[in-house]
């Protein structure tokens, strides 16, 4: 007959290693939530213009990549590639996500959806309209905070026309 002492010590270390190969708790909800409150912040925060608060959105390594520019990569060049937009008068950029996915070991995530802008063409000075879609990779930071990873932006609207090239002279 074994010891009691040997059966309890049996028992415990069972519950021990049941214990250990838990998975972690589904937080799924709770980050979509908190996806979705920074996506209404970031809009907030194009309101005011405050371009810190807005490149504070990317993680140190985030990537931002919108038609007719290079990708941005990294805080600094996200910063520099929206001083002229961020100082535009015209700007009012709105976006809202219809799919916010959070992979099921809760540390990266994406939305999707779509946009309105306003701002000043540069060559036409006249204040253009556009709208499209975008996609937008989150990761969870170690302090529970989700900063954009990867931001795609797809307009729209089509490219203007080139101009008519004139007649040659002959």
């Amino acid at each position: 007959m074994k010891s009691p002492w040997c059966l309890c010590g049996t028992f415990v270390l069972t519950l021990l290693l049941m214990g250990c190969n838990q998975a972690p708790p589904d937080t799924r909800d709770a980050d979509v939530k908190a996806i979705k409150d920074n996506e209404a912040q970031w809009n907030q925060d194009y309101v005011s213009k405050d371009l810190d608060k807005i490149v504070g959105h990317y993680a140190d390594d985030g990537v931002l990549i919108v038609a007719g520019m290079p990708a941005s990569s990294g805080k600094e060049a996200i910063r520099t590639a929206m001083q002229g937009m961020i100082a535009d008068p015209a700007l009012s950029l709105k976006f809202q996500a219809s799919k916010v996915e959070v992979a099921k070991s809760g540390d990266v995530a994406f939305t999707q959806g779509s946009y309105t802008l306003s701002l000043t063409d540069p060559v036409s000075k006249q204040v253009v309209n556009d709208h499209g879609s975008y996609v937008t990779t989150y990761r969870k930071l170690s302090d529970g905070s989700w900063k954009a990873v990867v931001d795609i932006v797809v307009s729209e609207v089509p490219p203007p026309a080139p101009p008519a090239n004139p007649p040659k002279k002959k």
